[in-house]
């Protein structure tokens, strides 16, 4: 089965749409204040009541109370959650949507965390807080195949068109997550950068 792709830090519809054109399956809309592709709930509803039915709206999340994360999924329609700070198992499994729980990973003693979540997918990202624009280094692709048999892999950090298919062939993720590696600058996509990402990834799977 080929891999998915999930585009992260989605700003505006112009974005949105050209992501699912170029072959999407997932949307990331960041709801941590202060970072540099921050949306409102509000903006982010407005995008994805526009979204077609089988794109699926991922919203990311820092440490927030359950609460604030459940009322910003109803506003928003979201149908997976995705949690980037220090989550505990507990925390990650109150919620009834799908969670995607972040690893941020230097070096194999970062996946003795994953046994003890019950989540839908791991996403693999590097230690570096946020990009700026700047490219990021990748992960180990070889650790995060090894994490594969904690469950389901989101391969992320410094994957760009020029290297995600020798990312896909080396970690066989189950999808692949990118950000800044198809922007123009930060908050806005590169069309180009973004089909050319999702037609390597596919490609390579």
């Amino acid at each position: 089965m080929s891999v998915r792709v999930k585009i992260c830090g989605i700003t505006t519809l112009d974005d949105a749409l050209l992501a699912v054109e170029a072959g999407a399956d997932a949307l990331g809309f960041i709801f941590v204040e202060g970072t540099p592709r921050y949306v409102t709930p509000d903006a982010a509803a407005a995008i994805i009541r526009k979204l077609p039915p089988f794109v699926t709206p991922v919203g990311v999340f820092w440490d927030h109370p359950e609460s604030h994360v459940k009322a910003v999924a109803e506003v928003c329609g979201l149908r997976a959650l995705q949690f980037h700070g220090d989550e505990s198992p507990e925390e990650a499994g109150r919620h009834a949507l799908p969670v995607i729980k972040t690893i941020k990973v230097t070096g194999p003693q970062d996946l003795v965390r994953m046994p003890g979540y019950r989540v839908a997918a791991f996403l693999l990202d590097s230690a570096t807080r946020w990009s700026e624009g700047e490219p990021r280094r990748p992960i180990e692709w070889q650790l995060a195949r090894l994490a594969a048999s904690y469950g389901r892999i989101v391969l992320a950090a410094g994957l760009t068109p020029d290297n995600v298919a020798r990312a896909v062939a080396m970690a066989r993720p189950y999808a692949v997550d990118v950000n800044s590696g198809v922007e123009a600058r930060p908050g806005q996509k590169d069309p180009d950068k973004l089909w050319r990402f999702v037609a390597e990834a596919r490609r390579a799977a």
